[in-house]
């Protein structure tokens, strides 16, 4: 509308069922966009959606056993985690798909202003390796949504977009 973008990513199964295995990481990552969008909140800064995602998803991979047995705080003080998730929770939205906007002022993270719209996309991406278990070889899952700061919290703008497991499993079976 009005020449703003818009970037939202669902992951679904390609024979239209997750499996066990594709389920767990699936709802791994829902956990933790909905603890991510938790924080979207006038005053907070911008790295408080990002720290909640980390410490969900973490945690996730130690249940998983992709990452030893230990301290979540531990996992994320050394990066551990990196290796199934490399990137940042979101970004700036606006005229642009990755807007322009400083993340960082004077080096502390910026604060949320009503108004200000940005993504929130973490995900999980398990390579086939020898140290991961068969199951969990080769699932990648993101889910994107587009989240604009109101003055009493946020709005998932793109909430109408299936993302529940059985939204997604209905949705391919039609």
């Amino acid at each position: 509308i009005d020449s703003y973008a818009a970037d939202i990513t669902r992951s679904f199964p390609v024979n239209g069922r997750f499996t066990p295995e594709q389920r767990d990481v699936y709802q791994i990552v829902l956990a933790a966009q909905a603890a991510a969008i938790e924080q979207v909140r006038v005053g907070r800064h911008w790295n408080e959606p990002h720290d909640a995602a980390v410490r969900v998803l973490t945690d996730g991979l130690v249940q998983l056993k992709l990452l030893k047995k230990g301290s979540i705080d531990a996992h994320i003080e050394d990066g551990s985690y990196k290796r199934f998730y490399m990137h940042r929770t979101g970004h700036w939205l606006g005229m642009d798909v990755h807007d322009v906007g400083d993340y960082k002022v004077h080096d502390a993270w910026r604060l949320l202003e009503p108004g200000m719209v940005l993504t929130v996309e973490p995900g999980l991406y398990i390579g086939d390796s020898d140290d991961i278990p068969k199951g969990l070889r080769n699932i990648g899952i993101r889910i994107e949504d587009d989240v604009l700061v109101t003055r009493d919290g946020c709005e998932v703008l793109s909430k109408d977009a299936p993302k529940e497991v059985a939204e997604i499993e209905g949705l391919m079976k039609s």
